[in-house]
Parts: C-alpha cells; sequence; structure tokens
C-alpha cells in the first residue's frame, strides 16, 4: 500500500514546487517518518493529490533518487531506499506510572497469563478467515456510498436476536449501535449523556479502563466497595446519593468475579428511576460464564430506559478486530444516531459483514460452547497447579481469571514486571483499585492464555519469583 505523505505546498514561495516536494519527503526521511522499504505514492498520484502538474513531481522524485533517498522499479514500485538515516528518532515512551505506561504493560503480548485475550485455539480462525475475505470482496465491489454510522443492519439484527437468547434482552435493531469496541462505546454513550462535572460511581476495585474513560469526560469518581453480591448500592447511596451515572458490571464483576445480586439490581434500577441516574452495564464476559448459566442482562431488568449496555466481541472473538456495540434506550435513539453519525461512526461494513454472517450461520454460539469447555478445562489445571503450592485460601477464580492473592507487603506490579521477562504477563490486582492505599496485593492469571504444555514448570517458576519478592 502506498505511503500517505503529508505534504503542505505555499504556492506564494519563492521556493519552487519541485523542491517543496523535494524538501518535504526529504524531511520525512531523514526523521525517520518514511523508513527503508516503505512505499511511496507514483509521482502520477502524487501529483493528483498535491494538484499540481505530473512534472513537477517526477523532477522532485527525479532529484530524489539521485540522491539514493529513493528507489524506483517497475515492479515494486517507488519506495525509501535502504540507507541508513542521518537522524534517528526513537519512539517517545510512556512516563513511568502513567495510565499509558499501565496500559502497554496490561496490553502486550502475547504472553502466558495475559487477561483480555481470547485462545487462539479454540477459535474457527480458517472458517472466519473464509467469511471475512469474502465480505472484503463484497465491500471492494460495492457501491462506493457512506455506510449506516449505526453499523450494518444485517449485523445489528444479529447482535438484537443474539441478545434475547442469551442475555435476556428484547430490543430492536434501531437500538443497537455497532463500535469500535468497548472502549469506543463507552466514549459514545459519554459523548450522548453529557455529564461533565457530575459524580459517577465506579467499582472499587474495578476496570482501570473505564475509570480514565471518566475522569477524560470530566466526570468525578465516587469509588463504591465490592462484596460477594457485587458493588455496594446502598453504599453508594449513603454517601454519594448526588450522582448521575453508574458504571458496572453486573454478569461477573471485573475483577473480583461476584455476580450482581437480584435485591440490589432492582434496588439499583429503583434508585436510578426515580433519580434520572444512567446506569452504563458493561458486559465484558457476555456468554463466557463457566459455571452453570449466565446471569441475565442488567438491562433484561430495566424498564425504565436507564440501562445502556455496552458489549463487545473481543473476548470471544478478538481484540484485532475491534468490534462492538451497544443497546440504546429507546428515547435516546436518535441522540445516539446523531453522535455516532457526526464522531463516532461504526468500524467497516466487511468486518461487520464478517460477524453477522458468522453470528447468522451459528458458528458463534458453536464457538462460545467449545470455548467456554476448553477455559473451564484449563482454569482447573492452573487451580490444581496453584492449590499444590498455596493455601486454597489464597486463590480464587473469578471469570475468565485466577487470582493468586499475595502477601499485604508484597509489590504486585513489581512481581508482574519481574516475570514479565519469562514470558508471563499476569495483571497486578492492586492496579485495579481506585487508590492504592488499602489496595490488596495479588496477581490476576488469565485463563485463556494459560498455557496448556510445561503448566507446573511455569508455575514454579511464577512463584520462584514471588519467593523473592516476600
Amino acid at each position: 500500500m502506498d505511503k500517505p505523505l503529508n505534504l503542505s505546498l505555499d504556492r506564494a514561495a519563492k521556493t519552487s514546487l519541485t523542491e517543496q516536494i523535494r524538501r518535504g519527503v526529504t524531511t520525512a526521511i531523514e526523521g525517520g517518518v518514511l523508513k527503508p522499504g516503505a512505499r511511496l505514492p507514483s509521482w502520477q498520484d502524487l501529483a493528483a493529490q498535491l494538484g499540481v502538474a505530473r512534472g513537477t513531481v517526477r523532477t522532485a522524485y527525479d532529484k530524489l533518487a539521485a540522491a539514493q533517498l529513493i528507489e524506483a522499479s517497475q515492479t515494486t514500485g517507488t519506495r525509501v531506499a535502504q540507507r541508513a538515516r542521518a537522524v534517528v528518532k526513537s519512539e517517545q515512551q510512556p512516563a513511568a506510572g502513567s495510565f499509558m505506561e499501565t496500559y502497554r504493560e496490561m496490553t502486550q503480548g502475547p504472553a502466558f497469563f495475559q487477561m483480555g485475550v481470547p485462545a487462539t485455539e479454540t477459535f474457527p480462525s480458517t472458517l472466519f478467515t473464509r467469511i471475512r475475505t469474502h465480505a472484503v470482496r463484497a465491500e471492494a465491489t460495492a457501491s462506493p456510498l457512506y455506510p449506516d454510522p449505526r453499523g450494518e443492519l444485517q449485523l445489528r439484527r444479529e447482535i438484537a436476536g443474539y441478545l434475547a437468547v442469551a442475555r435476556g434482552i428484547n430490543c430492536e435493531p434501531s437500538q443497537v449501535i455497532v463500535t469500535g469496541g468497548f472502549g469506543a462505546g463507552l466514549g459514545l454513550t459519554l459523548s450522548v449523556l453529557c455529564l461533565d462535572g457530575h459524580t459517577a460511581w465506579v467499582e472499587n476495585p474495578g476496570f482501570p479502563w473505564s475509570r480514565k474513560g471518566l475522569e477524560l469526560a470530566r466526570l468525578s469518581l465516587a469509588a463504591i466497595p465490592i462484596d460477594a453480591n457485587g458493588i455496594d448500592v446502598d453504599h453508594g447511596l449513603r454517601h454519594h446519593p448526588d450522582a448521575k451515572l453508574v458504571v458496572v458490571t453486573p454478569g461477573q464483576q471485573a475483577p473480583l468475579g461476584p455476580t450482581l445480586s437480584l435485591e440490589r439490581r432492582l434496588r439499583l434500577l429503583e434508585w436510578a428511576a426515580a433519580n434520572q441516574v444512567w446506569v452504563i452495564e458493561d458486559d465484558y464476559l457476555s456468554e463466557l460464564q463457566l459455571v452453570g448459566r449466565a446471569a441475565p442482562a442488567l438491562a433484561s431488568l430495566d424498564r425504565n430506559g436507564r440501562v445502556i449496555h455496552i458489549g463487545s466481541f473481543s473476548k470471544t472473538i478478538s481484540p484485532t478486530i475491534r468490534l462492538g456495540f451497544l443497546v440504546a434506550p429507546i428515547d435516546l435513539i436518535s441522540r445516539f444516531a446523531e453522535v455516532a453519525a457526526c464522531l463516532a461512526p461504526a468500524p467497516g461494513p466487511a468486518v461487520q459483514l464478517a460477524a453477522a454472517e458468522f453470528m447468522y450461520e451459528g458458528h458463534y454460539m458453536r464457538h462460545l460452547r467449545r470455548t467456554k469447555r476448553a477455559y473451564a478445562a484449563k482454569r482447573q489445571a492452573l487451580l490444581d497447579c496453584l492449590q499444590a503450592s498455596v493455601a486454597a485460601d489464597h486463590v480464587a477464580a473469578p471469570g475468565l481469571a485466577v487470582l493468586l492473592k499475595l502477601p499485604r507487603r508484597t509489590s504486585d506490579l513489581a512481581v508482574a514486571r519481574e516475570v514479565s521477562v519469562f514470558g508471563m504477563s499476569p495483571s497486578p490486582l492492586s492496579s485495579w483499585y481506585v487508590s492504592r492505599d488499602g489496595a490488596e496485593s495479588g496477581l490476576l492469571l488469565g485463563v485463556a492464555t494459560s498455557p496448556t504444555r510445561n503448566l507446573a514448570q511455569i508455575c514454579d517458576r511464577l512463584f520462584e519469583v514471588i519467593h523473592r519478592f516476600t
């Protein structure tokens, strides 16, 4: 694919357009923006892009070739020459302790015990590739029209049907908005609700990305503790009754795992309806509950249109497709459609149509059943391995992770960074808390990426590192 060039030309300048083009490309190459081997637009295409005569660009390219900065070939096109750059700019790394450093550490991989990543061995990749290839061809031959910013109707219909069967939500396809994953759905929702300056309840511990998103949307966070019945609604009502937003993971709380009790669900919905409070339901695990049947979604109990349900295909298909969805309350359908059209349109049609076909043919539900069986076996194997070395009360199994509790003064951050050199990427439990003060120390070991071979040896190495820090 041609490398895009961000060249700006000043037609009023004394310097010729040819020289401006030559200097712009040279600067991009020497500064490392264009790397050796990067393909450049043909001089005909660049001339059309810049609105100049073809000879102007061709002369500039000739000068660049004479300086051995670029190479032209009939088979490979015009590319940056394989030469040492005069200036090498290294990528700026996130500041120590910053959100982006935490984000990078928790998403780098692939690695053993990494959370949020599905197992590759359970996914029918050949089948999905074939379906997606067909969808890409269909997209390439379709009329060049802007797609529906809410998402392709075929996918929205499939999602609505899936939610009715699997999550107990009765909604119309018009209520479904396709997004670029959970984060995009959260951003779209916050743009629609316009709650700047108001207070939002967040689970403590809870998903760090959600907290950061609320902070970026200029909301004030109220940390609500978690117990065996989920978020403590009564605690929130006693201490922060003026909140206008609640963000919860009621199906399986992230990261501790309890399901929000029916009593608290009804209490939360009653209060939200009476006080015009919005509730964002992060259904991050969807159907992937490994024991028994997944609890119905919180939105299935909502009779007053206060719950925005957000789901994602990241943990069931792959995070690389960047595909998710939300269900908008009926009164907000138009507002969601407007914001999606102007600020956050759905991803390209091809990936949506592939997902729709995958669901329509029944492959998605079969994949979920196979995945749950495989994850249950992997989780049991990991539990057996850990419990052979530590007391049973130091190990828990919340959701798609196994929580290995550490002594209170042990830095789970330090342990996680140390074991990364051995190909492991557990998530430090303390990072999920609003504040380090009072945060418990532990390692969340992702079940999906738990090794199927040499598990005992890998766990032994993990304990070796832990013992060094205790």
